[in-house]
């Protein structure tokens, strides 16, 4: 039986070079069986965390907040891999996708912690203009070892400023390869 796999794009470009790691790792992953819904985080409403620790992951929407976040926390709940998805801004992930995983924080809180552990797996796709992806490797190592989360590994790909410049890159292949070597 395939995985349920959610992607998380934290790029402001759809047709962007993240959006092709993305597209070739949902390839990968569909061919292999697996289901994979993809959020577009530039188009949802998603606000900062308040840090008020009034969530309850019991709850249908596990965060005080109502927006779009109120889309993804049902499918986080129940998927098996989440894909963090995202440009390299300022060395580190886009701020859309860096305020979508500080509310993840929300299904943690009371109740049953519904994020950490659960068998579940991540892996990490980024493109950039430059090549220093240091700091947001650690950051999601760092963040794999606090979920206990499998990590799957990463695709980096650096050198891919404009639109298109990551067409017949490795990392293509590698994206593609990932999604399909989940089991």
């Amino acid at each position: 039986m395939g995985k349920s796999i959610v992607i998380l794009n934290g790029s402001p470009r759809k047709k962007g070079n993240t959006s092709a790691l993305t597209r070739a790792f949902r390839e990968g992953a569909e061919s292999a069986g697996h289901t994979v819904v993809e959020f577009h985080l530039s188009d949802l409403s998603i606000h900062g965390c308040r840090g008020c620790f009034g969530g309850h992951s019991g709850n249908e929407s596990p965060c005080v907040q109502r927006d779009g976040m109120d889309q993804i926390y049902p499918a986080v709940k129940t998927c098996d891999v989440i894909v963090l998805a995202t440009p390299l801004y300022y060395w580190n992930m886009s701020g859309q996708l860096r305020t979508a995983v500080d509310r993840l924080f929300a299904l943690e809180e009371g109740g049953e912690n519904l994020l950490r552990g659960h068998g579940r797996a991540s892996a990490l796709l980024m493109a950039a203009e430059g090549h220093d992806f240091d700091d947001a490797a650690r950051y999601y190592d760092h963040l794999m070892v606090h979920l206990q989360w499998e990590n799957l590994g990463k695709v980096l790909c650096g050198g891919v400023m404009s639109i298109g410049d990551i067409e017949g890159r490795p990392e293509i292949s590698a994206a593609y390869e990932l999604g399909k070597s989940i089991v």
